[in-house]
């Protein structure tokens, strides 16, 4: 059985826009996912890995619309799958971007 977390295990500055009083880390794994792998600590992606496993933050990480280019890269490492398997690459391969046109 997996041990209990609570959102307080994480980094503060990672969920300032919840009340955290009502918060739950297993109906909102997306978001926790998300703001982990974008703006947690080698700390919290441990405790990340330890409450959900690698598979399930996989699968959920597969769907993120967007995700930085150096977190797409430590993903695409760690899960050994090309980039392109990640909705986020083919997301910002559609959309046109008039600064950089």
């Amino acid at each position: 059985m997996k041990p209990e977390f609570t959102i307080n295990d994480f980094s503060k500055h990672l969920f300032w826009d919840v009340d955290l009083s009502t918060f739950n880390i297993y109906e909102h794994k997306e978001q926790v996912v998300f703001k982990v792998l974008e703006y947690g600590k080698i700390d919290d992606w441990k405790l990340l890995k330890k409450l959900y496993g690698i598979e399930e933050i996989k699968n959920i990480a597969l769907q993120i619309r967007s995700l930085d280019p150096v977190t797409l890269s430590f993903l695409s490492v760690i899960f050994k799958i090309e980039k392109t398997e990640f909705r986020c690459y083919k997301h910002s391969q559609s959309v046109q971007n008039v600064w950089n046109s």
